[in-house]
This record gives structure tokens, sequence and C-alpha cells, in this order.
């Protein structure tokens, strides 16, 4: 994953990295430099990345990064290039490790770099209601639209023919051509990622962003939030209905339909041409195929093959449920 819009506080070695997040594995390092935390997919030589679910064994078998931050019982998985760096909590370690590379993705607070739209370019070739603010590092394309009261905060690029509605709130979004985002959406906020604590509850950084594709349209008062360090993404021309939640990671094919209210917990991936009734609960890190149907009220908590159609909780083949609920 390229990080458009949060900056990289590294590089570090991997013993100040291990030492400034109080990660205590009595074992010597070498002093080799780390310059990002990246997922098991995306990394690199001179990343560090983290691996904590039997679910991903597959790809971290192949993960070029050069440190891993995993379990005693994962460790033996990865490839020889990697070494393991064994905790007993990998996700509180990963977000310790995270919050050093990008310390300012921990919180969302207002945007306060943002100026009226009539105090900046955008003026001239922006067609705009009232009340409208633009942050920094924003980037808006050709014959494009914003509604009333609607806040561009910083870290988005918008292409060209968007129509962005009243009362939207978006941040370190990329929005490609012909996208329409109705009135009262949230897109770009951070994910509801943090780790329970007596406490303190301990959140981590989320420094993906989110990217709706060209020829999309989202719902009125939808929520699409930002990825932790992969992206979350729309594919084209996907339409998502009214309250919508989308939550980080997840990945959402082609020509998709989701109707109402329907919501996805984090890191699952939506095939092509996957039609979604409303009041749809999607569970986490599943993987549902391409041409499959999920009937109105589903709860989903298990990956679909291409091609099917489910209803019912836990979701199943469409006619075993008829034949079931006669």
């Amino acid at each position: 994953m390229t990080n458009h819009f949060f900056k990289n506080h590294g590089s570090f070695s991997i013993k100040k990295l291990l030492e400034f997040s109080d990660i205590d594995t009595q074992k010597n390092f070498s002093d080799i430099k780390i310059t990002d935390i990246k997922d098991l997919v995306t990394a690199e030589k001179n990343n560090i990345t983290f691996f904590h679910s039997k679910k991903y064994e597959a790809v971290a078998a192949k993960t070029k990064a050069a440190f891993c931050i995993t379990t005693n019982n994962l460790s033996h998985v990865l490839p020889k290039s990697c070494e393991a760096i064994t905790v007993d909590n990998v996700l509180i370690a990963t977000a310790k490790i995270t919050k050093i590379f990008y310390p300012d993705a921990v919180t969302d607070n207002f945007d306060d770099s943002v100026k009226d739209i009539n105090e900046t370019t955008f003026k001239d070739n922006v067609k705009f209601g009232k009340n409208i603010l633009i942050g920094l590092n924003v980037q808006i394309g050709k014959s494009c639209s914003i509604g009333h009261n609607s806040i561009i905060e910083c870290n988005v690029i918008i292409g060209d023919n968007c129509s962005i509605g009243s009362n939207v709130i978006i941040r370190n979004t990329i929005i490609k051509n012909n996208v329409s985002i109705l009135d009262g959406c949230v897109i770009g906020k951070k994910g509801f990622g943090f780790f329970p604590n007596n406490k303190k509850n301990i959140r981590y950084p989320h420094i993906g962003i989110v990217i709706i594709e060209d020829n999309c349209e989202i719902g009125c008062g939808s929520t699409i939030d930002r990825g932790s360090l992969s992206n979350t993404i729309i594919g084209k021309n996907t339409f998502l209905d009214n309250q919508v939640h989308i939550a980080h990671n997840n990945v959402i094919g082609d020509n998709c339909i989701i109707a109402g209210q329907v919501g996805f917990a984090g890191s699952s991936t939506l095939g092509n041409n996957v039609m979604i009734g409303g009041q749809v609960g999607i569970s986490g890190h599943l993987k549902i195929g391409n041409n499959v149907q999920i009937a109105g009220g589903s709860g989903v908590i298990k990956d679909i093959p291409n091609n099917s159609k489910v209803m019912g909780y836990p979701a199943i083949n469409l006619r075993n449920f008829i034949k079931d609920n006669k």
C-alpha cells in the first residue's frame, strides 16, 4: 500500500523500534533499518509486518518483510527471509509500532486548516452551495459540485464530474470520476479500531485511506471508514443505498448493489456483481465471491463462494433456507 497522506517518521533500527514500543522479546536483533510498517501482502524488504491469524497463513508464507510481529504458534509459517518477533498480543504490539511511524494518524480531530471555499481557487471552477469549507492538500477536478454545509477536510482528491451532497464530511480519500456522494455521508474518518482495557482503551492508528472508483454512488447517511494498514476500496460502478456502513480495510468489488442499512465489519472482501438486500450484516475477515446474492436481513459469518444465493442467520443456501422454513 502506498501511503498518500500520512507522514512516515521512520526509518528506525529494529532495536530502537522495539525499545520505543516497549516490546521485550528477550532476543538480540541486528541494527537493520526498518523503513515502514505494512500488511503481509504489500510489505517489502526493510519493512515490518504482522501476522495474527491462521486465516492469513498463505500470504504470510510469501511475505517479503524483513520482520514480522507474530506469536510462537504462527512463527513457523514465515519464510526464512522474514525474522519473527514473537509477542503475547500481536495487535497491541502492531498498534504501538504503527504509532511510532505514523503518530499523526491516531486521532481525528476536526481539521483546523479549512478555509471558506470563497477564499480558495476552487471558487472559480466548482459549483457550490453555502458554508463550504476546504482543507489543505485537496484537489478537485472539472465539473464538480458541492452542496450546502459540506466540509472537504485535508487529504482529499476528487476527480471530474463528481457531485458531493450537503452536510458531507470527507478526508483521507481518493474519489475517481463520475462519483455521487449523497447528503450526510462521512468518508475517510478512522475506523472502530482499539483494544479494550480496564483502565484505558488503546487506539491504533489508521494509516490507510478510502478509494472510491469511477461511476459509484454513495447513499445518504452512509459511512466509509479509512483503512488501518490497508485501504478501504469501493469498486467501479458500485452503488450503496442509504445508511450503509463500510468499516476499515473492506474491499468492495465492481458493479455491486448494496441496499440500505447493510453493515460490514472490518477486512472483508466482496467480489464483483454482488447484490445485497437491506439490513444484512457481514462479519469481519470474510471472502464473498463474485455474482453472489444475499437476501435482506441475513447474517453472514462464513465465506461465500462464487455464484451463490444465500439467506438467513447464519446465511445458508437460499433453496435450503426456503425448504427449512416452509
